[in-house]
């Protein structure tokens, strides 16, 4: 007892209860802080007067303790598993409709939801957004190893962002980034070429997420090796759009700095503002880049015929 003791008289003090040595910090100020003002973080644990901070900042962001959440049984992420129970259910039909786990470009649903831009010039704007929840079956000869990728970085990623940002502003973020993929390879991809996947909603939460860890000053040299590593496998491996993942991550990385870094007074609408401005312009984009393709495309879609030139 008495060699416990001394031990604990070396330990630095809780900044809020002087009276209890600990050798526990806060991951955020360093401060020393005890079991009971500690909450749990994305990254380690904060002290309650850096939440206190961070929700004056962002009000949406409301950390709660693990074992609170434990106790009350209510999960507190919806659209993370909603968007992947979405992409699960779609590539399923895929595959059921097409007749494999490896055929599922030869399904209806597929070739009429698919990325190309071609397409999307002779009118058929879905694409745009229908393409983000199509994975290729065959990627990389592995079956559905494309979705389960795909997958595993949203849950990785998007639980995380989800909880700093809100249900509705995730949301958010994760669209418009999706349409930011979308609009780079209109505007600088083959014509005739196809492209599906939720990869560029995905680059585009990398984007958030990075944003996220600056504005509360945390350490972003994880984040940031992972999206290094992620960017390079998208130039070495072939099959991958790099345009998509480009495009994704910068309409990401906007919206959510205009969600993190909005101030209080008018938060919400200069949120709407620019995430407006960023849908308004990249649709603009499309619009003119669709009106310079000049493609038609045949009955079955199969194939399109496109303006002299236009493909070069």
């Amino acid at each position: 007892m008495s060699a416990q003791s001394g031990r604990g008289q070396d330990l630095p003090s809780c900044v809020r209860h002087p009276d209890r040595p600990t050798g526990l910090r806060c991951t955020r100020c360093d401060r020393p802080a005890c079991v009971d003002c500690l909450v749990d973080a994305s990254v380690g644990h904060h002290c309650v007067d850096c939440v206190r901070d961070a929700q004056q900042v962002n009000p949406q962001a409301k950390p709660v303790r693990a074992r609170s959440r434990a106790r009350t049984g209510q999960p507190r992420l919806v659209v993370v598993p909603a968007l992947m129970a979405v992409n699960i259910a779609v590539f399923v039909l895929t595959a059921v409709q097409a007749g494999g786990l490896s055929m599922v470009e030869r399904s209806a649903i597929f070739r009429d939801g698919v990325m190309f831009p071609a397409l999307v010039s002779d009118g058929q704007w879905w694409r745009l957004i229908t393409s983000g929840f199509l994975h290729v079956g065959n990627y990389g000869g592995y079956g559905p190893v494309h979705l389960l990728f795909n997958m595993f970085a949203l849950w990785m990623i998007g639980r995380d962002l989800e909880s700093a940002l809100g249900r509705v502003r995730f949301l958010v973020v994760y669209l418009v980034a999706l349409l930011g993929g979308s609009t780079v390879v209109m505007l600088f991809g083959a014509a005739t070429g196809s492209v599906a996947g939720a990869s560029g909603a995905i680059y585009g939460l990398f984007g958030g997420i990075a944003v996220v860890v600056f504005r509360r000053k945390l350490n972003p040299a994880p984040v940031l090796t992972l999206l290094a590593m992620n960017i390079a496998l998208s130039v070495a491996l072939p099959g991958i759009s790099l345009l998509g993942h480009i495009g994704g991550l910068v309409a990401g990385t906007l919206a959510t700095a205009a969600m993190v870094y909005a101030p209080a007074a008018r938060r919400t609408a200069l949120q709407s503002t620019v995430c407006g401005a960023l849908v308004v312009v990249m649709l603009v984009v499309i619009g003119v880049r669709g009106s310079e393709l000049d493609c038609t495309a045949t009955d079955d879609n199969n194939f399109v015929s496109c303006a002299p030139g236009v493909l070069d």
